[in-house]
């Protein structure tokens, strides 16, 4: 166990903040000159950023279930954007019975807190020992007049959402504050940078991108598997001017957020990590959108690899850039490692804790790690000089080179001299979900469309689990 956490009273407060659909491209301190994330730039100042973070499936719901369970898709049996179960006559807890690092922290004193999004199913029901609760009803929304539930009730707010959302986060952080109260988790989850982006911004994020060039997000060619719903339009600048802006709005709660540690006197105290949920593709390859930006589902790099800042000062080293190969499946093991809790599921996970990565005790490259994603019956093994997509039951598959093609252009799945790699990576493919995933839910055999999950997947759902299969809007 850790030593630095080793009592209740010594643990550090937490609060983690996740976006939705930021690209990993989009932050200032990860290179953009173009996006203004003068907040987030400072959090990375303050901490490590990781230049290597992968989401466990590029799309919302799967990826958030895994980083709350520390398992895959294939076992937790989330396998799309959570449709149906959210809210109504017949909600869904889709995580019921699978143990989340929330509840281990509540049972060890800390007090939950969640503000914002949830899409997890059952949202009208405080879960995973959560005692504040304060979620979007489904998993997406316009930024006013938004769907909420506050203290068991369907509402509607009136306010800019990413605001409305920091404004409950900082009256957790009022109530928590006293050092009697224990140590507290809060989770801040914001919609934000989730389209809609036009006339849904403040104007005054929106002007300032009036003359961008928007350089970092090249307009390629469409797709040829882009899919029908993407918001293309004859002027991607007003998307690009609406994305962009609703960053950097977030990124100004994020600063409202700090600013409360530091007058609260706890910014020492907290860890605070910053991720977003997956991807983003604002253009990059011809997508407008992550993996379900495509049918078939795509696993560029631009769609699985997220943002991840990590900060407590005195204890993370400051100003460092880390680009060893993490995964959301390591979140869990790795967070309550640095609280010092033992890990009960540790042995049926994947993950493994980054936490001597994150101190800086350890070799950055780790070399020997393998990245591993699914989205439904598409897979991917990524190494730092390789990439396997595999495609169940019949294709297409992909094999990229990215040592030499960091841009993944170029499919090298029929070259002859790729054929022993090729083999190796397939393998290795293989075997991992053989050891991890659960045959009852097991992703490959799910028809997932990228449209969204109707119903429970696994022994406790009636039978196979239904996905929508057509036109939809924009996925969540």
């Amino acid at each position: 166990m850790n030593s630095f956490a080793a009592s209740e009273n010594s643990r550090p407060h937490i609060v983690f903040i996740l976006t939705d659909d930021q690209g990993a491209w989009a932050l200032g301190c990860a290179g953009n000159d173009e996006i203004r994330t003068p907040n987030l730039d400072r959090l990375a100042a303050e901490g490590t950023r990781f230049s290597n973070f992968f989401c466990t499936s590029p799309v919302c719901s799967p990826a958030r279930a895994s980083l709350l369970t520390g398992r895959i898709p294939s076992q937790h049996g989330v396998h799309d954007w959570i449709r149906g179960g959210n809210i109504g006559e017949r909600p869904i807890a889709y995580l019921q019975g699978q143990p989340a690092y929330t509840e281990m922290l509540a049972d060890n004193g800390y007090v939950c807190g969640l503000s914002g999004k949830w899409h997890l199913g059952d949202s009208m029901q405080p879960q995973k020992g959560f005692s504040h609760w304060y979620v979007h009803q489904t998993g997406g929304s316009a930024y006013y007049d938004a769907p909420m539930i506050r203290d068991g009730k369907l509402i509607q707010e009136p306010g800019y959402l990413t605001d409305v959302i920091t404004d409950d986060a900082l009256q957790f952080l009022e109530g928590r504050s006293g050092e009697e109260q224990g140590p507290f988790y809060l989770s801040v989850h914001y919609t934000a940078p989730h389209s809609p982006w036009i006339d849904n911004h403040p104007q005054q994020y929106v002007d300032l991108y009036e003359d961008c060039a928007f350089d970092s997000c090249p307009q390629e060619p469409k797709h040829p598997w882009a899919i029908p719903t993407a918001p293309w339009s004859d002027n991607q600048r007003e998307n690009l001017k609406g994305y962009f802006a609703a960053v950097t709005a977030m990124d100004r709660n994020v600063g409202r957020i700090l600013d409360k540690l530091e007058q609260l006197g706890i910014r020492d105290q907290t860890l605070v990590c910053f991720l977003s949920d997956n991807g983003f593709n604002c253009g990059h390859h011809g997508i407008w959108g992550k993996g379900n930006g495509t049918f078939p589902q795509n696993m560029y790099d631009t769609s699985v690899k997220v943002p991840a800042i990590f900060s407590q000062p005195g204890r993370i080293p400051q100003g460092r850039v880390c680009d060893g190969l993490v995964s959301g499946y390591d979140f869990m093991p790795t967070l309550l490692d640095y609280v010092g809790l033992d890990n009960p599921e540790a042995e049926r996970l994947p993950g493994t804790s980054f936490l001597p990565l994150l101190l800086g005790e350890a070799e950055q490259n780790r070399e020997d790690v393998v990245i591993f994603d699914e989205y439904g019956p598409v897979r991917m093994i990524r190494t730092r000089e390789w990439k396997y997509v595999h495609r169940y039951p019949y294709g297409p598959h992909e094999l990229y080179h990215l040592a030499s093609d960091p841009d993944e252009r170029v499919n090298r799945i029929d070259d002859a001299s790729a054929q022993e790699q090729l083999a190796r990576l397939k393998a290795k493919l293989e075997r991992w979900f053989v050891r991890y995933a659960d045959p009852a839910r097991d992703g490959t055999r799910e028809p997932v469309t990228g449209y969204g999950q109707l119903e429970l997947a696994g022994p406790d759902g009636e039978g196979r689990p239904s996905y929508f299969a057509g036109e939809a809007p924009k996925p969540s």
